[in-house]
């Protein structure tokens, strides 16, 4: 009997020979309903809501429910992409999960996920690169399909950063908020002309810097998550160095330049470090996704939900050049580049 590829009923003669490439074919995102604003944070700690806004440009964030889980957001998130890619969950063979905040030690949140969606074959995984997390998973996601591991994926950024905050330390506090959001992956083979889906992603971690975004806990180091800790100005500098440098690496990969893109959706970390990074790299403000006013920092979820309000409101388009920039603690970083 012929041996087919249970993927796409292919020979696996035929998945060598073929090149594939990978489409988003939705975007999805889901938000706790809980609004929290800097007035509320400034009758916890010694701030202002015009401090936090001139120093972060967040107004309010959103914080889940006592009960309301990572695994339940990224089920949200991952359930709207679906539906707007008109596939089913039982279709759907790879999960990739990137979250810092899991909802257990183990198993990983993605077999939530996997299971609530009525996925029963495949593979499903968290990955854990903090805020950089997104791109992370993307790029597994595209290899295994450019490998022909893969049909159809669905990635998932799911953070409850509000779980791992010490609401009396002003630093941080401010600035982390709770969301997901989630891409749908299609794999197409390639048929001539121009190249659409994710045309390549780029990593990068360096551990030297591993003490500058941490938490002060740990399952083998202390028997609990503990709660995050950043050096701001540090975190600043690099951010905005490392982020610009996966940005021009990434277009460069591909022979375009700035002038190409259409849209940049950064991880939102802080207003002035998107600010500052269209600066540098000379892009007009209108061609940068901001969703940290209302959204907060909320690590590997931000992209994703950055993309899914763009896509909703009609922003990012069929054919778009699309760069998602990603910086995190490690240090981790790296960009995606989708023509959309």
């Amino acid at each position: 009997m012929t041996e087919v590829n249970r993927l796409d009923g292919r020979r696996p003669s035929d998945h060598a020979t073929t090149e594939w490439t990978s489409r988003v074919v939705g975007c999805g995102s889901a938000l706790p309903e809980r609004r929290m604003t800097n007035h509320e944070i400034a009758a916890m700690v010694d701030s202002s809501d015009e401090w936090i806004v001139q120093r972060t440009g967040i107004r309010e964030r959103r914080i889940a429910a006592d009960g309301e889980n990572t695994s339940d957001l990224a089920i949200g998130a991952a359930t709207s992409a679906l539906k707007q890619a008109g596939i089913r969950g039982s279709d759907v063979d790879l999960v990739v999960l990137a979250t810092c905040t899991p909802d257990r030690t183990m198993p990983a949140t993605a077999v939530r996920v996997q299971a609530a969606l009525g996925m029963t074959g495949g593979v499903a995984f968290d990955v854990q690169a903090v805020c950089s997390g997104f791109v992370f998973a993307l790029s597994v996601a595209d290899n295994m399909i450019r490998l022909g591991q893969a049909r159809t994926a669905v990635v998932i950024g799911a953070e409850t950063m509000s779980r791992i905050i010490d609401w009396k330390d002003r630093n941080s506090c401010v600035l982390f908020g709770d969301g997901a959001g989630a891409v749908v992956l299609r794999a197409e083979s390639r048929t001539g002309g121009p190249r659409k889906g994710i045309l390549s992603t780029h990593l990068h971690s360096d551990g030297r810097h591993q003490d500058k975004i941490y938490t002060d806990g740990g399952t083998s180091s202390t028997q609990t998550a503990g709660k995050v800790h950043l050096e701001g100005r540090e975190v600043f500098l690099h951010a905005v160095v490392n982020l610009a440098s996966a940005s021009q690496e990434a277009l460069t990969a591909n022979g375009l330049t700035l002038e190409n893109l259409d849209w940049v959706v950064p991880h939102q970390a802080n207003q002035r470090i998107i600010q500052t990074l269209g600066e540098k790299l000379h892009l007009p403000p209108e061609k940068i996704v901001l969703t940290v006013d209302h959204h907060g920092n909320t690590s590997a979820a931000s992209i994703p939900l950055a993309l899914a309000e763009a896509v909703a409101d009609g922003r990012i388009k069929e054919n778009d050049l699309v760069l998602t920039p990603a910086m995190g603690s490690g240090f981790t970083w790296g960009a995606a580049l989708i023509r959309w």
